[in-house]
């Protein structure tokens, strides 16, 4: 995607680097991170200036990479993978790319682990941008259909936090349908959800949409079920940190209350999500570890001041209690469906093996 006419990926190597754009700066300032060592991958991931589970998977096997140069022995890669998989535990793409790096280099000599770790993050790295591609081509054909009946009038999609390009190589998962029907011609609109704590919708996904040109209006998280019982919500659709193999969906916080309010109105829910998302050992969402993240996110807001400095400042008083849980699960019963690269199924089991029957054996 874009960011001022330059076409950018969320992570690419150079100089011997592997650099990534910083997100916990954004939307006021857009810089880059050159990552050298295996602690630098792991500091990005788990104070996340890179987010989003693609985008961590990606992060992981590239850290992986980057241990692997310094120390190719078994000893070192088991080390690496226990500390890039502690730092954010609810997105299934940082284990199964770890794992995947792991697998590839088995049978590699040591001296030869290097190049191959790198060529297999590589390959990461250049599938989630097709897999995304072809979640965005999915979906796109949803929203065309949904737009149909009201010829004239935009299209309105409710997305909560941020599962755009940002969160991905490139193209994104939630947002990916959006960029191909705007691109099309396609006259919607995207509702964005601020996204409390961190507010990835009000600084990522509203930055992202602005520099595409996409319409959009940033609201409260609390307002979305009004617009729903207004009528000025179509279609939500949301990205996945990890889906179960009975498609439980596991988002950013507050998924489940937009589900919710979805179901009561009758407004579709979609979950987008690559295959990489989809956690086969599990069913039941209850399982899926919930990460809970400092108090600070939660005390604190940073923005712009009218004097245009940067600041940050306390919200919550000293003296009171914070819980910070990053996730909640969404259960398969009210999402409509899920998209992924291969096409879209009912959030079901049997949907899920529809898509992927080569995973019958893990029933």
């Amino acid at each position: 995607m874009k960011v001022a006419g330059v076409p950018y990926r969320t992570l690419w190597t150079a100089d011997g680097a592997v650099r990534v754009i910083d997100q916990s700066r954004l939307p006021f300032e857009f810089v880059t991170v050159d990552l050298r060592s295996l602690d630098d991958a792991a500091r990005a991931i788990r104070t996340m200036v890179v987010r989003g589970a693609p985008l961590i998977g990606a992060t992981a096997a590239h850290g992986l990479a980057l241990a692997v140069r310094e120390d190719p022995s078994d000893r070192s890669i088991e080390a690496a993978s226990q500390a890039l998989r502690a730092t954010r535990p609810t997105a299934h793409n940082l284990a199964w790319a770890l794992d995947r790096l792991r697998s590839a280099l088995g049978t590699v000599a040591p001296a030869a682990r290097a190049d191959a770790a790198f060529r297999e993050a590589a390959a990461i790295c250049d599938e989630d941008v097709a897999q995304c591609r072809a979640i965005g081509e999915h979906g796109a054909a949803i929203l065309r259909r949904l737009a149909r009946p009201n010829p004239g009038r935009p299209l309105n999609v409710l997305t909560h936090c941020n599962a755009g390009w940002l969160a991905c190589v490139d193209w994104g998962t939630a947002l990916a349908p959006v960029y191909l029907a705007h691109d099309e011609g396609l006259a919607l609109h995207v509702w964005v959800d601020e996204t409390r704590p961190r507010n990835q919708g009000a600084s990522l996904t509203a930055f992202e949409l602005a520099a595409h040109g996409v319409p959009h209006t940033v609201i409260a998280d609390n307002l979305g079920g009004h617009l729903m019982q207004q009528g000025r919500v179509d279609v939500v659709i949301v990205g996945s940190d990890r889906t179960t193999a009975a498609a439980d969906v596991c988002n950013k916080v507050g998924t489940y209350l937009k589900a919710l309010a979805a179901f009561d109105n009758g407004v579709p829910f979609y979950a987008a999500l690559p295959a990489s998302t989809i956690d086969w050992s599990i069913a039941d969402g209850a399982r899926i570890p919930i990460e809970e993240r400092p108090a600070r996110e939660l005390t604190h807001l940073t923005g712009r001041t009218d004097g245009g400095e940067l600041a940050t400042v306390r919200v919550v008083p000293a003296g009171s209690p914070v819980l910070n849980l990053a996730f909640d699960v969404t259960p398969a019963r009210l999402v409509t469906g899920l998209i992924t690269e291969r096409g879209t199924c009912p959030a079901t089991r049997a949907g899920l093996l529809g898509l992927y029957p080569e995973r019958r054996q893990d029933r």
